[in-house]
């Protein structure tokens, strides 16, 4: 398979010249191994690579104190490092030990144990950057960003040789992952019942979530069904959307919108198998302003908040992002050729103040509308990016 170049290895690279771990997160089979290994292919250092499920490396470490001194001058790769949790306070007296940049690169599937162990043992140590699919900007020069938006950003599932066998990788994924890796990082409930909240969650594309209502339907509370969500979304699964008030007291009460995260995988959670059978969907607008979100998340930078906006009137705004406290672009997005825009998007962006004004459509080339607003299509996204500092 091709390796293609991905925007995050600057963002990588400048880590591992300023921390001593960098850890790369992100789900099983999103690249993260072959992107680790393509870095340090051109380094001059000595590297160690340990796959943490598998036996024999796994048997290297039962003494892992001394095995990382004997090893202080190689880099050290440790893949499904949230096999093992109880490294992390020993990776700590280590680096202390022998403290020196890009030491060690830690990759894994995020979890709750994952996350909150290597934040108590490697506060000030470690710096993460999470891994997401692919993006518009790392296309092969024979497909297109439709291709993506059917099939999703799973290396696999996006280079597969037709639309079936992407759809049947999908689908074994799913099956997998519910049944064995949610479990491995320490699922709240059974293989079955979160394979039934995932394909709800799909129905739900885009819409506010009713925690009781999502609690019924599983049988269970609605908080838990909140914790569930919350699993998920630790688990780069989904991503709860918040809304936004000016008001940041009234910004917790307020319900989130659901996304599931790769529009390939939420396409196989409805049985999408084509772009034809996606043209007739009613699915078809969640799934497009799904991927829009989720294609511009996977590249803000720190400190850029992302919201959604909606009045009590139902004015509304699919994504608001914020900086230094204020919103500065409102983006609207609309699977049509020809998008028009609700008065009540124009009426929002007045009151909030809005600088720039988006309208993302199924376009090919870039051109304005009225009071401000740009119309581009995915594959100009980057004058979105470009604003974001």
């Amino acid at each position: 398979m091709d390796y293609l170049s991905r925007l995050a290895e600057p963002d990588i690279l400048r880590l591992l010249m300023s921390f001593p771990v960098v850890g790369i997160l992100g789900l099983r089979q999103i690249g993260k191994t072959t992107l680790a290994k393509r870095l340090v292919s051109q380094s001059t250092e000595k590297v160690m690579y340990l796959d943490l499920e598998n036996p024999d490396d796994q048997l290297r470490l039962e003494n892992a104190s001394s095995f990382f001194d004997r090893f202080h001058e190689t880099m050290i790769i440790l893949d499904e490092v949230q096999r093992m949790p109880e490294l992390f306070p020993i990776l700590r007296g280590a680096i202390d030990r022998f403290r020196k940049p890009g030491r060690f690169i830690l990759l894994g599937s995020a979890s709750p144990t994952l996350l909150r162990t290597s934040g108590e043992s490697l506060a000030g140590r470690v710096a993460y950057r999470e891994l997401s699919g692919f993006s518009v900007n790392e296309l092969k020069p024979e497909m297109s960003w439709k291709d993506l938006w059917l099939r999703g950003g799973f290396p696999d599932s996006y280079l597969s040789p037709s639309e079936q066998t992407s759809f049947e990788w999908r689908k074994q994924f799913i099956q997998t992952y519910t049944s064995r890796e949610l479990q491995l990082l320490g699922a709240p409930a059974r293989a079955e019942v979160l394979y039934r909240m995932w394909s709800m969650l799909a129905f739900a594309q885009g819409q506010l979530i009713n925690f009781e209502r999502l609690g019924n339907s599983l049988g269970v509370t609605g908080k838990t069904a909140k914790s569930y969500l919350s699993f998920f979304e630790q688990s780069y699964l989904i991503t709860q959307l918040q809304p936004y008030h000016s008001n940041l007291k009234k910004r917790l009460v307020k319900s989130p919108k659901i996304f599931i995260n790769d529009s390939g995988i939420l396409h196989a959670l409805l049985n999408i198998k084509s772009a034809f059978d996606l043209n007739g969907r009613i699915e078809r607008g969640s799934s497009f302003e799904g991927f829009v979100i989720m294609q511009i998340l996977s590249r803000l930078p720190l400190g850029i908040q992302p919201y959604f906006y909606r009045t009590s009137a139902g004015a509304e705004i699919d994504l608001l992002l914020e900086k230094g406290g204020r919103p500065f672009i409102a983006i609207e997005i609309k699977a049509s050729t020809t998008p028009k825009l609700a008065r009540g998007f124009h009426t929002s962006c007045d009151d909030l103040d809005i600088e720039h004004r988006f309208v993302v459509a199924l376009v090919d080339s870039p051109f304005p509308i009225k009071n401000g607003v740009e119309v581009i299509g995915p594959d100009d996204l980057d004058q979105v990016i470009s604003l974001l500092g």
